[in-house]
């Protein structure tokens, strides 16, 4: 079942990659949706990341 999972979420990142290049060389306009989505969902990933990076209370 996690293998499942897995590959659903892999064939989507692979998928919202291909429209973020294909939109990028004018591609229609459902692909620049399906971009911005992506871009949207990398941009939260890595705001998470660095929150969790300074939430663990060590001190530079």
């Amino acid at each position: 079942m996690i293998l499942l999972v897995l590959s659903v979420v892999l064939v989507l990142t692979i998928g919202g990659c291909v429209c973020v290049w294909w939109a990028a060389r004018g591609g229609p306009r459902w692909t620049r949706a399906v971009s911005a989505a992506t871009l949207a969902a990398g941009e939260l990933a890595r705001r998470a990341n660095r929150y969790d990076r300074n939430s663990t209370g060590q001190d530079d």
